[in-house]
């Protein structure tokens, strides 16, 4: 630990405070455009809904760039699971609220989002349970379920060529939790849509999920995925350059074993303890059924000596997982920060506010436009907690449905 911990020091910058708290701006409100054409395609949620987005129109000299982001809201592995999913808004457009806010990286006002506020920005809804990467379907006479993500992920991205995506300049394919997965996912897919021309970048937001075994050395997360994966037929839509290089294709569902393959510069944001997978991969319910970690898992100054060195250690076996990544890709970009967190591009106060998390005077919003524009070479890794005073610490937030 100690030398992984050396390993990635010489990347490691020091905080600096934020003051003032969050100003209230008025809401950008965008209605939700439902793809008609994607019955054509079989593209259908796990119900049998039409995919659909949110578009809002670029203007000025971002009037030819595209930003899309995909939406999150975790998996469903088993036909149970995905059933109950499909009755809900996560799994059906004709549950979900039709007007979304776009705020953070999806925001139109040049304070709050300088680089992309012009741009036409796009969140992709997500109704299939797979991050937009699955092709399947279940039918046993009663119940039928359409794992179809990677058909609604070409069925919008072929609604939005003809709406100007075609003639992008710049694109940024950006997504957050499970959307942060599909960005890693579908990046190099992305690049074949457009010119030659366009500068084509990936960004993904708290989507960076370790296979990693949890406190009692079960891989909880890896027997999650590959059930994820089999179930929806997502095997044959990964990287085959990955795929074939392991032992087990379906690992490379995990953006560790992808990453090196991903063409387009990336951009890995991420909390070295991130929320979801400080609850889901290294403590789930299943490795604590007494509970001891509860109070910890609600707020980091409860947690036990012990029960820190065990969250050190993951950070750790994060950053080392990105040690290549970090040292080597002269194109990638990291905000690697030690914030109790999950997803930090979408909301206002963690992406651009006076008192957003920092490292080294820059917000994370700052650190993706030097990465996406050239302007500077954007890698940033965080002290360990709990040194970053710039921190939020929001982990009183159930990660489980809504955020991830």
């Amino acid at each position: 630990m100690e030398k992984a911990v050396a390993i990635v020091s010489v990347v490691i910058v020091m905080l600096t405070c934020a003051g003032a708290s969050v100003s209230s701006d008025d809401r950008l409100l965008v209605n939700m455009t439902v793809v008609r054409s994607a019955a054509a395609l079989g593209a259908y949620c796990l119900d049998g809904s039409l995919p659909a987005y949110h578009i809002h129109r670029g203007f000025g000299a971002g009037a030819r760039n595209w930003l899309l982001q995909f939406e999150g809201g975790g998996w469903c592995n088993d036909i149970e699971s995905c059933a109950e999913r499909a009755k809900s808004r996560r799994g059906s457009t004709s549950l979900m609220n039709k007007l979304e806010t776009f705020s953070g990286i999806l925001s139109d006002n040049p304070f709050n989002n300088p680089d992309f506020y012009n741009w036409n920005r796009v969140k992709l809804r997500y109704c299939d349970g797979g991050s937009f990467a699955g092709d399947g379907k279940f039918d046993n006479g009663t119940l039928v379920l359409f794992f179809r993500g990677q058909r609604i992920w070409k069925a919008i991205i072929e609604d939005l060529l003809p709406k100007g995506l075609k003639f992008a300049n710049k694109a940024l394919l950006s997504g957050c939790s499970a959307g942060g997965l599909a960005a890693y996912l579908h990046c190099n897919n992305f690049t074949s849509y457009l010119p030659d021309t366009t500068t084509v970048k990936c960004l993904g937001d708290a989507g960076f999920f370790l296979d990693s075994p949890d406190i009692t050395m079960n891989h909880t997360q890896r027997t999650f995925f590959q059930q994820l994966v089999t179930l929806q037929g997502i095997e044959q839509n990964l990287d085959e350059n990955c795929t074939t290089s392991l032992t087990d294709p379906k690992q490379c569902i995990f953006p560790q074993y992808l990453l090196k393959y991903i063409i387009p510069p990336v951009f890995v944001l991420n909390s070295a303890y991130d929320v979801y997978q400080f609850h889901h991969i290294l403590v789930p319910p299943s490795a604590d059924p007494r509970g001891h970690w509860n109070h910890c898992k609600l707020n980091p100054k409860e947690c036990l000596p012990d029960q820190i060195k065990i969250l050190q250690a993951f950070r750790v076996e994060m950053l080392t997982a990105l040690r290549s990544f970090v040292f080597y890709s002269k194109r990638g970009g990291t905000f690697i920060n030690s914030c109790f967190a999950h997803c930090q591009s979408e909301s206002q106060d963690t992406w651009l506010a006076p008192d957003s998390p920092q490292m080294h005077n820059q917000t994370i919003a700052e650190s993706v436009g030097d990465w996406y524009f050239g302007r500077i070479i954007s890698k940033k890794v965080d002290c360990p907690y709990p040194c970053d005073t710039t921190c939020h610490n929001l982990i009183g937030a159930d990660p489980t449905n809504d955020h991830v």
